[in-house]
């Protein structure tokens, strides 16, 4: 079984444990905040970050306590943040759907719901508790799945950030007329990382799809290389909580300090 089979095992498990009567979603998502756009601010000339809230990782283990998942979203606000990742998969990445409620109740930035969404249940859970997006990755589902998915999302009001690793991934991707894609360059099945993904993959995504680096960035050296082969957006976890400062770390990574 790989890492991402094992991972989806217990989110199908936590989530068989958790599911409540869809009656319920729909009336939370009737009085849940309006969906804020995140497209415009991920399709800038100037490259953007999508900022997360990351406890841990399979790869790297704990990263941060962070017992203010809301103070944490609104220094990543306050920093520059154009959307705020809230992870809520709980036994490899220590998130949860109440990380989600606290940071959605602090900041106005667009909220990207990180997770493993494997059943039709976890996107109606995602807009009842406030994400304004959602991640779809690639590796994990059929096409099917991910062309119903990605429609249920829009029938929902929600943006989805398509996830590959692969050229067959990004082909797969392209066939839905995605809005957003993320190259992740590290590979799920394995967690080994390798930068050359955004080099072959980012370079193929037409310039109308906002273009997410994700993964393995953690100076200004890698935020270049990615902006180089046409990212428009970047995803940071680790490099931010591992700070102890957000908003330098986030300068450091956009190259602003000293100006």
């Amino acid at each position: 079984m790989s890492v991402l089979d094992s991972i989806i095992e217990g989110v199908r498990e936590d989530l068989a444990a958790r599911r409540l009567p869809m009656s319920q979603l729909l009336e939370a998502i009737e009085v849940a905040p309006p969906v804020r756009d995140c497209l415009a601010a991920l399709l800038t000339d100037n490259i953007s970050v999508i900022a997360e809230v990351k406890r841990s990782s399979p790869s790297k283990g704990a990263l941060a306590p962070i017992t203010d998942p809301a103070g944490l979203a609104a220094s990543y606000e306050e920093a520059g943040a154009a959307v705020i990742s809230v992870l809520t998969e709980q036994r490899r990445f220590g998130g949860t759907l109440g990380d989600l409620d606290a940071v959605r109740k602090a900041v106005e930035l667009p909220i990207l719901r990180k997770d493993f969404m494997v059943d039709e249940y976890q996107f109606y859970e995602a807009r009842a508790h406030g994400a304004d997006v959602i991640l779809l990755i690639v590796a994990a589902l059929s096409k099917n799945q991910l062309d119903d998915y990605f429609h249920l999302s829009k029938e929902l009001g929600m943006r989805a950030l398509i996830e590959v690793h692969t050229p067959g991934e990004l082909e797969s991707a392209l066939e839905i007329s995605p809005e957003i894609i993320g190259v992740n360059s590290r590979n799920l099945k394995t967690l080994d990382v390798d930068a050359q993904a955004f080099a072959q993959l980012i370079p193929q995504i037409p310039s109308t799809i906002a273009r997410v680096a994700e993964s393995g960035i953690s100076t200004r050296a890698d935020v270049e290389f990615a902006q180089e082969h046409g990212a428009t957006a970047i995803l940071v976890g680790e490099a931010l909580v591992r700070s102890g400062n957000s908003n330098v770390a986030m300068a450091q990574l956009l190259g602003r300090l000293g100006q």
